[in-house]
């Protein structure tokens, strides 16, 4: 059983009275509802006001209403839910056009994160998953999101970390890396050779949100038995097109190449 930390779950408590989206609730009402003291109610009150997860009422500092942080934080839920939705409509559809595995992830520090997945209609498919997570460096998705960073921030990110490599063709050496990076900041499109799958490829394009960041990307993975060089600009052109689906989706505007 992990250890619950006791002032966390009494803030939560007092943030779980304001359920009602009628409440505006006192000091002294919280304390008796939740059987506090009134001196730890009030330093909870305090912090939460501070740190705007809660208002104190206009005319009546003695009552609190919900804050401003708790809508953001609702919302960056809200569009979490959204983005998966539309993630997996967009793959359904570039899928269905090329009949290979599509892939949508996110960036996570230096590893990408699985967000949707679509599988090939071959009977050959790619063995992945939703919620899985692959060293950056050894992915087209990963090197497109990396990619949509400062030069600085990736350098940062990269300061004191040995690449991971999963093949033998992974990129683990950090001027590759960034030499492929600034390639994929020119075109738009970045590729993987057998470098996190021996037996497959990828090819990916970035999806941007309203402010231009490259917030996630989307791939086409093919098995390396099905890869034909006259079949290469078809992928990268139905890839992008999907990244700009999405993007258009997400309110953002794709990137121009």
């Amino acid at each position: 059983m992990p250890r619950l930390v006791p002032a966390v779950l009494r803030a939560a408590d007092i943030l779980e009275l304001f359920l009602d989206e009628q409440a505006r609730l006192s000091a002294t009402e919280i304390a008796e509802r939740l059987g506090l003291p009134r001196s730890t109610t009030h330093e909870l009150l305090t912090t939460l006001v501070t740190r705007r997860y809660l208002d104190r009422q206009p005319g009546d500092e003695t009552v609190f209403r919900l804050g401003p942080k708790v809508l953001e934080l609702g919302a960056r839920y809200q569009q979490r839910l959204e983005f998966g939705v539309e993630a997996d409509a967009v793959a359904r559809q570039v899928a269905a056009r090329c009949g290979e595995t599509v892939h949508v992830a996110v960036l996570d520090g230096l590893e990408v994160v699985y967000v949707s997945k679509v599988d090939s209609t071959h009977s050959v498919r790619l063995i992945s998953a939703v919620g899985r997570r692959l060293p950056a460096n050894c992915t087209a998705v990963g090197k497109v999101l990396l990619a949509g960073l400062s030069r600085e921030e990736v350098s940062r990110r990269l300061k004191g970390h040995k690449l991971a490599g999963l093949t033998e063709h992974s990129v683990t050496t950090r001027p590759e890396l960034l030499a492929q990076l600034d390639a994929v900041r020119v075109t738009g499109i970045a590729h993987e050779n057998s470098e996190s799958n021996p037996d497959a490829g990828c090819v990916a394009a970035p999806v941007a949100d309203s402010r231009g960041d490259w917030v996630a990307a989307m791939s086409i993975s093919i098995p390396t038995s099905r890869h034909a060089a006259e079949s290469w600009r078809t992928w990268e052109k139905l890839v992008r097109q999907g990244a700009a689906d999405l993007s258009h989706r997400l309110g953002g505007r794709a990137p121009a190449f």
